[in-house]
């Protein structure tokens, strides 16, 4: 790609980018959230077109106009927000768009062929994926081995991954780093597009770093993960959470006995006890898919308790509405800000007052205060490094870590008696997530009691000052955040005989 120019009206998403992808590598695209990087890949994709510069593809100008033509020319791209029918089987979603007829092209569908297609390729690229299985059934890593093997199918040589690991646990991870190893082993290539440090410096053969829409410097894996970091943000960033010992008061949530079920009426919380007090962060560490899901739902009133006591300084929660819990003085950052934390059809400063719009200042039961609302959101813009073009850009058109900072910037702009944040940082970039870290130390220190649940064991570690470890919807122990690594591990694995609380 040469001299790629793309902007949107005032905005410059990438001023004269030159970029090139050699046979049999990874090439990452480093940069905070809005920094252009999607922008980009969507202009190598045919979704966008550049407004100056060049494509060429095997030294060849091409221009794309649609990705039809890009997928013609051996490019694929698995999009951060998976583009995938839920009600459709796996085969069904491949096939889409390179559908396979018999009897001519007005015939139809040969569901035995596209099924043979997907078995094919799964097994040569080692993706395994069931044909059969219904997509919304999926849990999101097999998911995106639907999205890569759907690429993979059309034949592609290049393959552009959008931020791949922004809803993974670490197991799906690594697996997803191994599949990329062996792809560039048979020859393709990759463009990883990611702000996590740890992932390029583990894949990367060479890494393009872009800040606000130009490219700022190329560097190699072996290049610290403070330079990558000062390249991306413009500056030294602290990627450890600074934090003063906490001075815990009274227990603010006390939660007894909890037991929830999962959507398919499987026990996914089975008696938890657990207290979070004023002034201290409670960290929630464990795999993903052991009851941290359910259990921060229960307390929200987004899930039907079956037994047990959840109760906010003596005030029994369960029954209530969300919104009730809310205005109790709850502030709520949920683990899927797509579906739970954000409108993307509303705007900015919409979004902002989500569960504050009926109320003052921002308005009642029969108008809303556009001057307050307004006033509000370019607060919240500039306290909380929002990349938005104005208050009125459209939630849905922001990058996700943007997206992320919405949700953050609207549940603490009030005051607290007990933060939750299920994955604050999921999908943000090290200058954002050291941003959101020191704000939740604030709110501990304002003497919020916090709740933190978290898949990234070093974000655990980082903010919590008590860890409760979660296994198969139970508490198996509560220990320091300064227990080895190790025995954090064990315990997240189900094997206990680690020290509790108390015992270092």
């Amino acid at each position: 790609m040469r001299g790629i120019t793309k902007r949107f009206g005032d905005l410059v998403a990438n001023d004269h980018i030159d970029i090139t992808v050699e046979p049999g590598e990874v090439h990452a695209l480093l940069g905070e959230n809005g920094a252009g990087k999607s922008t980009l890949m969507n202009q190598l994709y045919g979704l966008l077109h550049p407004d100056e510069g060049q494509i060429l593809v095997n030294d060849e100008p091409v221009v794309f106009n649609s990705p039809r033509d890009a997928i013609a020319a051996g490019i694929g791209m698995v999009h951060q927000h998976f583009m995938l029918v839920p009600v459709f089987t796996v085969a069904e979603n491949i096939a889409l768009g390179a559908e396979e007829t018999r009897g001519g092209p007005l015939g139809w569908l040969d569901r035995r062929r596209s099924r043979r297609d997907v078995i094919d390729t799964s097994t040569k690229y080692g993706l395994p994926v069931d044909p059969d299985a219904l997509v919304e059934d999926l849990p999101v890593g097999a998911q995106q081995r639907v999205e890569i093997v759907k690429a993979l199918t059309r034949e592609v040589d290049l393959l552009i991954l959008d931020e791949p690991t922004a809803v993974l646990t670490p197991q799906e991870t690594e697996e997803l780093l191994a599949v990329m190893r062996s792809l560039t082993a048979m020859g393709k290539s990759i463009v990883f597009i990611t702000h996590k440090l740890k992932e390029v410096k583990a894949i990367a053969d060479r890494i393009t770093v872009v800040r606000r829409g130009k490219i700022v410097g190329t560097a190699s894996p072996d290049t610290s993960e403070d330079e990558l970091a000062a390249l991306m943000v413009g500056r030294a960033v602290s990627l450890e959470v600074q934090k003063t010992p906490a001075e815990p008061g009274a227990g603010v949530l006390k939660i007894d006995g909890l037991v929830v079920d999962d959507d398919r009426g499987i026990r996914a919380v089975d008696g938890v006890d657990l207290e979070v007090r004023a002034g201290e962060v409670l960290g929630i560490a464990g795999v993903q898919g052991n009851g941290q899901t359910e259990l921060v739902e229960a307390v929200m009133g987004l899930r039907e308790v079956r037994a047990g006591s959840v109760r906010l300084e003596g005030d029994d929660l369960i029954g209530l509405s969300t919104k009730k819990i809310l205005r109790s003085g709850v502030g709520y950052v949920p683990e899927d800000r797509s579906h739970d934390g954000v409108v993307k059809e509303f705007s900015v400063a919409e979004n902002l007052i989500l569960d504050m719009y009926d109320s003052a200042p921002y308005g009642n039961a029969f108008r809303i205060d556009g001057g307050k609302v307004g006033g509000n959101a370019q607060e919240r813009i500039e306290q909380f490094d929002i990349r938005c073009q104005s208050a009125d850009t459209l939630v849905g058109t922001l990058s996700g870590g943007n997206q992320q900072k919405v949700v953050v910037a609207r549940e603490m702009s009030r005051p607290l008696r007990l933060f939750i944040a299920s994955q604050p940082t999921r999908g943000v970039d090290v200058g954002s997530i050291e941003f959101i870290h020191k704000q939740i130390v604030h709110e501990r220190d304002q003497g919020t009691a916090v709740l933190v649940v978290s898949s990234e064991l070093d974000e655990v570690v980082g903010l919590a000052d008590r860890i409760a470890v979660m296994y198969r919807g139970r508490i198996l122990a509560i220990v320091s955040p300064d227990t080895p690594r190790e025995e954090l591990g064990l315990l997240m694995a189900g094997i206990t005989g680690a020290p509790a609380e108390g015992e270092k």
